[in-house]
């Protein structure tokens, strides 16, 4: 059918499958766990902001006041000092010693997670002729980055006599927080409050203390320590299905798109590639300009559902790499340029990033930074004037 009015979900000449971000949304989650945590927060902007966007998203919790903010990459890092970020950076991945004088040129912190790293750092310090920042990282159950708690001792002391390095922080990671029910997570925290300890063995200030991802904030306040690091749980969406909304989060991400096709498909013909499903009566299907080709889940296939005209509508058949079909049943109604809601809310329904995530088997962060840059990002709310300055310089 063709619509006898557009939709405004977009204006004309510009793909009609977007991702909405609500800023909003934004500055009120990061106000309600800083408030829950009761200390500073560094907000994790990683992987494209998971999927919202690094450099607006980054330049809106500035303007927020965010105390400090979180990346895994020197790339990202460099790419928020370029736009006008000035807060404090952590890089929180592992670092090549190649890069450790690109970070100290862009200002930004430096993970420093062995005696070997914590050397490449310092060397680059002293080829620049200035102090690098920096933060001890400690394993204490991820076995990913840092050196083991029970080995910590030599390497905060050796951190500790560098003439090129400044210690910010000291910090691990939780493997287990979004589970309020995990006793994996004492564990850790003792573990690393021994490691911490070892600093005022030493008679050395204490660093920053930092642990508690977003499921420590929700669930573990004793690791909430002297800076928390939500990521997702920023965004409003919840780690894992075990955990509990402990802080009131508004999802700021919504996935949209409109109707490109309606047709009558008759029963028993096969939709989509692989034929691997058909309609046992005679149906109504549409067609949403959106696939895996935009990160997309094709784990969706069949599985999943959209919003249409207020109603959940399955999808069907394998989803496409720019497309896929929607069910409207025999008697269902669209119009082509309707609007179509694959995450987000419509006519008091909702499809939540959880959702999507637990009919794709998998979790709510693929799902997110999966949403990939072929989509265009459109933002509601926030600083007006920031938003025109940023249109301005696009």
């Amino acid at each position: 059918m063709t619509s006898p009015s557009p939709s405004p979900v977009s204006p004309v000449g510009q793909r009609p499958t977007r991702v909405r971000v609500d800023l909003d949304a934004l500055t009120h989650n990061l106000h309600a766990l800083r408030a829950h945590a009761g200390v500073p927060l560094m907000a994790v902007v990683k992987a494209n902001a998971y999927g919202h966007g690094l450099v607006r998203v980054g330049l809106h919790l500035q303007a927020q006041g965010v105390e400090q903010l979180g990346v895994a990459f020197l790339e990202e890092g460099v790419a928020l000092r370029r736009a006008g970020v000035h807060v404090p950076i952590l890089v929180m991945g592992g670092i090549f010693g190649p890069q450790a004088a690109e970070l100290i040129r862009n200002d930004l912190e430096i993970t420093v997670s062995s005696i070997d790293k914590l050397r490449q750092v310092e060397a680059a310090a002293e080829a620049l002729g200035r102090k690098a920042t920096i933060h001890l990282k400690i394993d204490t159950g991820m076995e990913r980055i840092g050196v083991h708690s029970y080995h910590a001792g030599g390497f905060i002391e050796a951190a500790l006599a560098s003439r090129g390095c400044v210690i910010k922080g000291v910090y691990s990671h939780l493997a287990c927080a979004d589970d309020p029910d995990s006793p994996m997570t004492a564990r850790q925290l003792e573990r690393f409050l021994e490691a911490c300890a070892h600093f005022t063995r030493l008679g050395a200030p204490m660093p920053v203390r930092h642990l508690a991802n977003s499921g420590g904030v929700l669930h573990f306040p004793q690791t909430h320590l002297d800076l928390v690091r939500p990521g997702i749980a920023l965004y409003g969406v919840l780690p894992d299905p075990a955990s509990r909304p402990t802080v009131d989060l508004r999802p700021a991400l919504s996935l949209v798109s409109q109707v490109v096709y309606f047709k009558v498909v008759p029963a028993g013909h096969p939709v989509s590639y692989g034929a691997t499903w058909a309609p046992a009566v005679d149906t109504r299907l549409v067609t949403i300009p959106i696939g895996y080709g935009d990160g997309y889940p094709r784990a969706l296939s069949s599985r999943g559902d959209v919003l249409v005209r207020g109603q959940r509508r399955p999808i069907v058949g394998r989803i496409c790499m720019d497309q896929f079909m929607a069910d409207l049943g025999p008697d269902g109604t669209a119009y082509n340029e309707d609007a179509v809601v694959l995450i987000g809310g419509q006519d008091g329904q909702w499809i939540r990033c959880e959702d999507v995530a637990q009919a794709a088997g998998t979790i709510p962060y693929e799902i997110l930074v999966g949403l990939n840059g072929r989509l265009p990002r459109e933002y509601v709310g926030g600083d007006a004037a920031l938003a025109a300055s940023l249109a301005g310089a696009g």
